[in-house]
């Protein structure tokens, strides 16, 4: 039973870590009305910006070298908005969607081209692990659970306490009526881009530290955040939260009776079933940040 328990509480921190990247990329849907198949880089830019400031000249500790990563990883993501997606705004969805794609592959091939394709670490090494009641966390999970829990409770308070998070909700709901209204759509937009970034490199870096660095390692969690997207509703922020929960818990559940290699597959299957049986989410609700 504690075996079954044990990969439980793994699912759950691996799910609150899939939450940000879900809750990032359904926030862009949410607002903008496409799939921003670019969010699997700002994933991989975060971790290998970290790896940047690590190494020489400037040896950063892992510490000092999150926050300037961060700052990069934003900026890369106002970028991506500025100069690919905003020339493009009025055309079809279709034209959004064929440039998101075309944009992960340069990013991916230029983090290949600095950093090569060889895994990398950011040799921090094992760590002893802390038991409770027969269960068992290491310290890196347990900042991965809590960074998770702060950014999550930072984007509720920000959307339910704050102007900025009210008017994000109005824009969601109707754009074309929040324009009428007088709220500011630059501002807005400005601020969708920068949570969505500083969610998506702080999960990558998280994932960086409990795994490693490799220029696919966008893609392969934005195939999870995407499967957590459809489990909670495109556009929906606490469906894709809760949906990044369960993509983590099923994977890790999936250990006890697959190999640890076919995690992808139970994202895989997810997908697959979410679009044959309930497209519109569990929670069968289209649009809107909530």
């Amino acid at each position: 039973m504690s075996y079954y328990a044990q990969l439980l509480l793994n699912g759950i921190v691996a799910g609150s870590v899939y939450a940000l990247f879900a809750v990032g990329l359904t926030l862009v849907y949410g607002v903008f009305r496409f799939i921003n198949f670019a969010h699997g880089e700002l994933i991989a830019c975060g971790a290998y910006f970290v790896l940047f400031f690590m190494a020489a000249p400037l040896s950063l500790p892992l510490a000092g070298a999150v926050l300037p990563a961060l700052v990069l990883t934003v900026f890369v993501g106002l970028a991506q908005d500025r100069y690919v997606y905003k020339p493009l705004r009025h055309q079809s969805h279709i034209t959004l969607l064929i440039a998101s794609i075309g944009l992960s592959f340069f990013l991916r091939n230029a983090i290949q081209l600095v950093w090569g394709s060889d895994l990398q670490t950011y040799g921090i090494g094992l760590t002893r692990g802390v038991s409770f009641f027969g269960l068992s966390l290491t310290w890196i999970q347990m900042v991965m659970g809590g960074t998770a829990l702060f950014f999550l409770s930072f984007l509720y308070i920000l959307l339910t306490r704050t102007l900025l998070g009210k008017s994000l909700r109005a824009v969601s709901d109707n754009m074309a009526l929040a324009d009428i209204m007088g709220i500011d759509m630059k501002r807005v937009g400005r601020a969708v881009w920068l949570i969505a970034s500083a969610f998506a490199g702080t999960g990558g870096i998280l994932m960086a530290v409990d795994t490693n660095l490799e220029p696919m390692m966008g893609l392969t969690n934005l195939i999870k955040a995407f499967a957590a997207l459809l489990l909670g509703g495109a556009g929906n922020v606490w469906g894709a939260l809760i949906g990044g929960l369960i993509i983590g818990v099923a994977e890790n559940l999936g250990v006890a009776f697959f190999s640890p290699g076919y995690k992808d597959f139970v994202s895989f299957s997810i997908i697959i079933l979410m679009l044959l049986f309930r497209p519109r989410g569990i929670f069968s609700i289209a649009g809107g940040v909530r």
